[in-house]
Parts: structure tokens; C-alpha cells; sequence
């Protein structure tokens, strides 16, 4: 066949209705094609780029290494054409669907003030938030922007710095009226500490000892799989939790949590950055319209 006879953004289309479908059926139904033609297509596709992109079975259906590159490059492809449409006939105004993955803190404490701010400006744009505290594949969860908190491991994610925020201990008064405010590492052991469900980079409490900086584990019968949890269950006087100060500041303020052994913070602070994958390409406008604004308004400290 001609090069220019290749249909390749029809090509592109049908193939990413079928993995964001999870099959041939669904995506034909989707594309109003039969699965045959479908299945064709693809195969079709794959002849032409000479590797497999699929890995089919009866029961299955699993992207393969180089399909999963080429579904990610395919949906930033479809995106510009559609942006230089819009932009064509509508002045490049951000349209369509942002899958945002992020903590529930910062969803709580940054997000939800300044959203609604977001969606005036961009009121053609639509915002799915996602929730949890674990590292997801952006690719596998089809994520647009990722924020996330900690060292960012090399990789292909285009990472944007949103700020940082000190860590700090606290307590409810009535937790500490019960057991007593610690004052040293050792008073540690007769407190319950409050934790993570999940390994992290630093799995415990750095605090100073002696000139140095040690790493005392949690310890309790309850841990949690996100930072607001375990803001709520010190709140409630279930024990010590250490969290990021931007998420306690306003219950310290008013009372509500009571900071604790602040002579032994080693002063270490939680980085955050919004991520992306498309290192060096171009962004959809709605994606590069998120991560200006929460450049612009979603700093944390």
C-alpha cells in the first residue's frame, strides 16, 4: 500500500478504542465496526510497524511493552490533531477529559480550594481525581497528571516542582492528656505511632539523637493507606501521626492537634511535583492548562 494511501490517524484511533475499551468487541461496538475488521486492523498495524502490539487470547488482553509506547504516543498524536482543530476554529480554548492521580491530601488541603477556579477558566474542560497515596503507573492507570510527594526516581516523567512542606508530630489534647506529651525518643515507646500500610522511601520517623538523625519505626494496631487517614485518626486520639505541616496547619491553629518532641525534628521536608509522561513532546492544552495552573496556584509549603 501507497504511504499516502495510510489512514495512520484512523489507524491510531481504532487502536487506542481498543485499549481504553479492553478488547476487540467493546472497541468495535465503540467504532461501530465489527470485531473482525477490528482484529484486521490492528493486525494490520502491526505488519506495518513490524512488532507485536497485543498479546491476544481467549480470555486476555494484555499490551505488549512496544504496544503500551505506542498507545502512549498514538493518544498524544490524536491529542495535538484534535488541539490544532480546535485551535484552528476555536482560538485553542482547553477541551475535553484531565485524569488526575493524587494524594487525598493534597486533594483535600491544596485541590478542592482552588478547583473551582480551574474549571472557570477552562469550562471546557472536565476532571477526573483519582485518590490514593501509592505510585501508579501513568501509563497503565491512562493518567494525565500524577502529584505526587517524595524523590522522584529517574524515569521518563516530566516532573514540575510544587513546593515542599516540613514534617511535623502531632497529637489530639485528649490523646496527650491520656498518655502524656513525649519528651524524649525513649518516651516514644509508650505511644502508639501511627503509620503507613505500605512501604515507603523512609518507613519510620527521623528524629535527632546525639548529633545524628535515627529512624524510629511506626508502631500500633492501626496503619492507613493515605496521609489524610492517619490525619483523621490522630484527630480522633487513636495516636502520634508525623505529616507533611501543610495538612495539620489549620487543626494546630485552632487547637484541634498539638505538635510534640519539635526539639528533635531533624527539619526534613516532603518535596512535591506534578508529573507527566512525554518527555520533550508536545502537551494536549487541557494537560499543559492543569499543570500551569497548579504551578501557579497548587504550591504547597
Amino acid at each position: 500500500m501507497a504511504r499516502s494511501e495510510i489512514n495512520r490517524s484512523g489507524e491510531m484511533e481504532v487502536f487506542v478504542c481498543v485499549v481504553e475499551q479492553g478488547g476487540f468487541s467493546a472497541a468495535a461496538r465503540a467504532c461501530r465496526m465489527t470485531p473482525s475488521a477490528v482484529s484486521k486492523l490492528v493486525a494490520r498495524l502491526e505488519t506495518r510497524l513490524g512488532t507485536r502490539l497485543v498479546n491476544r487470547s481467549t480470555r486476555a488482553f494484555q499490551l505488549t511493552p512496544e504496544g503500551c509506547a505506542f498507545y502512549e504516543r498514538a493518544t498524544r498524536i490524536l491529542a495535538d490533531i484534535e488541539d490544532a482543530e480546535r485551535s484552528a476554529g476555536a482560538g485553542e480554548q482547553p477541551v475535553g477529559r484531565i485524569r488526575l492521580n493524587t494524594s487525598a491530601s493534597y486533594a483535600t488541603h491544596v485541590l478542592a480550594p482552588i478547583l473551582p477556579e480551574f474549571l472557570e477558566r477552562n469550562p471546557g474542560v472536565t476532571l477526573d481525581l483519582i485518590q490514593t497515596d501509592l505510585v501508579v503507573d501513568l501509563l497503565s492507570e491512562r493518567t494525565d497528571v500524577a502529584v505526587r510527594a517524595g524523590p522522584l526516581k529517574n524515569s521518563s516523567l516530566v516532573a514540575r516542582k510544587l513546593g515542599d512542606s516540613t514534617m511535623v508530630v502531632v497529637g489530639a489534647p485528649a490523646y496527650l492528656a491520656r498518655f502524656g506529651e513525649p519528651k524524649t525518643i525513649n518516651d516514644l515507646d509508650h505511644h502508639t505511632r501511627l503509620g503507613f500500610g505500605y512501604v515507603r522511601a523512609l518507613d519510620g520517623w527521623p528524629m535527632k539523637a546525639n548529633g545524628e538523625t535515627v529512624v524510629i519505626p511506626t508502631v500500633g494496631r492501626v496503619t492507613a493507606s493515605d496521609g489524610e487517614a492517619l490525619r483523621q485518626l490522630a484527630l480522633g486520639g487513636a495516636g502520634l501521626a508525623r505529616l507533611a505541616s501543610f495538612t495539620v496547619r489549620d487543626d494546630i491553629a485552632a487547637g484541634r492537634l498539638v505538635p510534640v518532641l519539635e526539639e528533635l525534628n531533624p527539619g526534613d521536608r516532603e518535596t512535591f511535583h506534578a508529573i507527566h509522561t512525554g518527555q520533550g513532546g508536545p502537551l494536549p492544552s487541557r494537560v499543559r492548562a492543569l499543570l500551569d495552573f497548579l504551578a501557579q496556584r497548587g504550591k504547597v509549603s
